[in-house]
């Protein structure tokens, strides 16, 4: 990020006052790319990596001919890093917009473009860095810096929803001698639960490869890690299930703290007559739903955005297959 700022400043910015005086511009570093979420290493420099900025211009500027001044006018290497191809994008803003998170966020922002993008496109939006601003870039990124109120609502009942489901299937495939379906089950229940604290911390959540990273940032990431980790461990299914129910009761502990909702009980209990320990998550999906004050998301079914109902790359990375998607749910 440090290596791009200063692209823009030492070679781009002198090269437009020079060429295109008075152009109104904004050059950030946002969407694509391990920087932009402020999780490159040493080991983000063996490929893809480099000085790179996105040029945004408004509707009818010569797009063509800066990005051909920039190409002929650039040095080769900068800092010691070669220039990347394509590693100044030159465009225009809106355009931009549509083709990373499919709609224009400088109108109004729906709740199906909120429903419809998943957490990864939005952190990909928000992070990064504005290095100058003359088309009102900062503004649109506070916009979509979270979600409305009874957006998040919905959403953190869809993914207590995801909990509620399969907590009992910890204990029921270990019951029947399945230790691997067992472990299997914890896992993707490890998963929700990550992806469920980001959510009550207002951090989108990113992809796989990044998901442990922006949870170990979280404020209460120390308390719960050891808690998950435990259970991802654990050999028997006894162990498993003590360890997710202390989770279960200190991830329900802190959506209290949060007061989305009335207070709910975070204490676990018995799976009706069997022999197995649940939170009941029903409970926090059902509070947050009573929450909420747009009765077209009240009434939407507890599935989510689309990447609580879809976990396919491909289609999560095309936006208009996601949209459309999301459309038949």
């Amino acid at each position: 990020m440090e290596l791009s700022g200063r692209l823009y400043h030492e070679a781009v910015r002198p090269l437009l006052s020079r060429h295109f005086p008075g152009l109104a511009h904004t050059a950030a570093l946002i969407g694509r790319g391990s920087e932009i979420l402020g999780f490159d290493t040493q080991r983000s420099t063996d490929h893809d990596w480099g000085p790179r900025i996105q040029l945004f211009l408004h509707p009818g500027e010569p797009c063509a001919e800066v990005s051909r001044m920039l190409t002929e006018h650039l040095p080769a290497t900068f800092a010691g890093y070669p220039m990347l191809p394509n590693g100044i994008v030159v465009t225009e803003l809106g355009a931009w917009f549509e083709g990373h998170l499919g709609f224009d966020p400088r109108t109004e922002i729906t709740t199906l473009d909120w429903l419809a993008t998943p957490t990864q496109t939005f952190a990909e939006v928000t992070g990064g860095e504005v290095f100058h601003d003359d088309l009102g870039l900062h503004r649109i990124r506070r916009d979509l810096s979270w979600y409305p109120d009874d957006v998040w609502r919905y959403l953190l009942a869809c993914q207590w929803q995801r909990v509620c489901e399969e907590e009992p299937f910890v204990g029921r495939c270990g019951d029947v001698g399945d230790d691997l379906g067992s472990a299997v089950v914890t896992a993707r229940l490890v998963r929700d639960l990550m992806r469920l604290c980001l959510l009550l911390e207002r951090v989108y959540p990113p992809y796989s490869k990044w998901l442990g990273s922006a949870f170990a940032r979280l404020r209460f990431a120390a308390r719960l890690t050891p808690m998950l980790t435990a259970a991802l461990a654990a050999t028997d299914w006894h162990d498993r299930e003590r360890c997710l129910t202390a989770a279960y009761e200190a991830v329900g502990t802190l959506h209290n703290e949060a007061g989305l909702t009335e207070p709910v009980d975070p204490a676990t209990r018995p799976f009706f007559d069997r022999p197995y320990r649940v939170l009941a998550a029903g409970r926090f999906s059902l509070a947050l739903i009573a929450a909420i004050d747009d009765p077209a998301l009240r009434d939407l079914p507890l599935t989510g955005a689309i990447d609580q109902f879809v976990d396919n790359t491909v289609a999560l990375e095309s936006r208009t297959f996601s949209r459309a998607l999301f459309g038949l749910r």
